[in-house]
């Protein structure tokens, strides 16, 4: 049953099933969906595009929404920036994906012939290097999925939510909007489930409402393995990976006047331990496993893009993403961002110090708007 109604600002979709006493507030609003529906009727050539170094959720989100499309008789594909982790290549429908390193020119064909290009889990182009340049420059219709603050406008639909656990809530709330929750198959629903389990850290996060875990269960009903998933992406370190995570943690550095845990690595280290794309996914987080710590933080040098990545994770309401936006060059969700500088990691740590006491001082800091 779909009921539409409107408030002040918007319309919302409500998706409601009796049978399983189950109400979804899907922020999506009714002329998009309309809109979106309008577009796949004609047939459009559809490409779908996750950001940089995509994570569980932008490979679960693309994935999950291929599937939905390919079962409706579409032609749709998945391209990526660039590779993504080991861990998640076990995925339905992974062998299917062009990573751009991999094949350019048909990529670069791929972008120039589409007709309707979702952008999934990101909300910048910029997000996307390096295709930002093709995306720019391409005459497709763009809808973007994504849940992390402060959209940009390149899209002609948006279907932006912040206070989501993840961009897969958005793609499930889009695919029942669509069609219907039977067109949900085990494909879809493993990938679906990966990327919010991956995103909420196992279900921890903030950001895990009652609603992702009413989705999450009906995932389950689909037929999804929730112990072999959780085995796949927690549990298939490889004897490298492991190692360089013990040579992370031995040289973690406690703050304990800003409660605060950070780790560097530097490129010589990746290469010691014969570094794959994805090895240090999660690392941050254990920061955040000592008691008093409110802020973790990792510097990863990278050496092949000449630049610093970093990723922060908070407890409380400790607004990390007004850290990254304000000092990094990043942004992303309160308890959860990222950021990057063109300086060398030593200096990048020593920049991170100096404005640790600043950023602390800052009366939005703490955001008192967000009850965690």
């Amino acid at each position: 049953v779909y009921l539409f109604f409107e408030d002040s600002i918007k319309f919302l979709y409500v998706l409601f099933s009796i049978s399983k006493k189950n109400l979804y507030i899907c922020s999506m609003k009714v002329q998009d969906v309309s809109r979106l529906k309008e577009f796949l009727n004609k047939k459009p050539i559809i490409t779908i595009i996750p950001h940089t170094s995509p994570d569980g959720d932008a490979i679960g989100s693309s994935l999950g929404l291929f599937h939905f499309l390919k079962n409706q008789e579409h032609d749709v594909q998945v391209i990526v920036p660039t590779d993504f982790p080991e861990f998640l290549k076990w995925m339905p429908g992974t062998s299917q994906i062009i990573i751009y390193p991999n094949e350019e020119q048909k990529v670069k064909k791929r972008i120039e012939d589409s007709t309707l290009i979702f952008t999934l889990d990101f909300n910048n182009l910029s997000r996307a290097k390096p295709l930002t340049s093709f995306l720019e420059n391409t005459k497709a219709t763009f809808v973007m999925i994504d849940h992390h603050q402060q959209p940009d406008t390149y899209a002609t639909i948006i279907y932006s939510d912040d206070k989501v656990s993840s961009t897969c809530e958005l793609i499930y709330n889009t695919v029942v909007a669509l069609s219907s929750e039977k067109e949900i198959d085990k494909n879809i629903a493993t990938c679906l489930y990966t990327g919010i389990m991956t995103d909420t850290g196992g279900f921890r996060y903030s950001l895990t409402s009652p609603t992702t875990h009413r989705i999450a269960a009906t995932l389950l009903e689909k037929g999804v393995n929730c112990a072999q998933v959780s085995s796949d992406v927690f549990d298939s370190y490889s004897i490298d990976r492991l190692q360089l995570l013990g040579n992370v943690l031995d040289n973690l550095t406690y703050l304990p006047k800003y409660k605060t845990a950070y780790m560097s690595v530097s490129s010589k280290t990746l290469k010691q331990f014969n570094f794959r794309k994805g090895d240090t996914e999660g690392f941050v987080n254990y920061g955040l496993r000592i008691k008093e710590v409110e802020l973790a933080a990792i510097f990863i040098e990278n050496e092949e893009e000449n630049l610093v990545k970093i990723s922060f994770r908070s407890k409380t309401n400790l607004d990390v993403n007004l850290l990254a936006r304000t000092y990094f060059n990043g942004g992303g969700h309160i308890n959860a961002a990222g950021g990057s500088t063109h300086i060398s990691l030593q200096d990048t740590v020593t920049h991170f110090l100096r404005i640790l006491p600043e950023f602390f001082a800052l009366p939005t800091a703490y955001n008192l708007n967000v009850n965690i």
